[in-house]
């Protein structure tokens, strides 16, 4: 499998220049790093996110602007984010867009302290590989609760945790951008 680009979406409260998307991009040059923003990111004045629908929407919309800027298929790219973005584009892949694989740093499973409220019926269709990067004091869940997770998923499932790292994962941001470039150099065929 060659991965030609790499398409990336950020958190509910950050925008696409999140110090760790910046981070992916810098460590992961020359491979094209799209960083792109959801659409009430770019509207005046503070807005919640808009609507699973519309995120998704607007992130197969910027998946289609990748694969016509770089010359490539949907298939070539990986798609990922931080937090809602990771959720984002986890949902779009089970919706059925293909992609490379699936890149999720601190994804939400469950509002912090709703453990029974689990993001995760979406996850059995997801069937790309995967990269689950959180943090081992991450509210929106723990290692075990994603491993619970991995486990419903059809894709090949790599796990990696920061250790004493929350859902922000201060102060990781190399650490992260070294996980995901060995996870893409392993899914590089021969």
């Amino acid at each position: 499998m060659t991965v030609r680009a790499l398409l990336l979406s950020h958190g509910a409260g950050s925008d696409r220049d999140h110090a760790t998307l910046l981070a992916i991009e810098e460590r992961l040059a020359p491979l094209p790093v799209v960083r792109v923003n959801f659409p009430y990111r770019d509207m005046p004045g503070r807005r919640p996110p808009d609507r699973m629908p519309v995120l998704i929407a607007s992130l197969r919309s910027h998946l289609r602007d990748v694969c016509d800027s770089v010359g490539c298929e949907p298939d070539e790219v990986v798609v990922g984010g931080r937090s809602m973005g990771g959720r984002v584009a986890s949902m779009m892949v089970a919706e059925g867009t293909p992609a490379a694989g699936w890149i999720a740093i601190g994804y939400p499973l469950h509002p912090p302290g709703r453990p029974e409220r689990l993001r995760t019926e979406h996850l059995p269709l997801v069937g790309v590989p995967t990269l689950l990067i959180s943090g081992d004091r991450d509210p929106f869940g723990t290692p075990d609760e994603l491993a619970a997770a991995a486990a419903l998923m059809a894709g090949a499932v790599t796990m990696r945790t920061i250790p004493g790292g929350r859902h922000e994962l201060k102060g990781a941001d190399t650490v992260v951008a070294d996980e995901i470039a060995g996870w893409l150099g392993s899914l590089a065929t021969p």
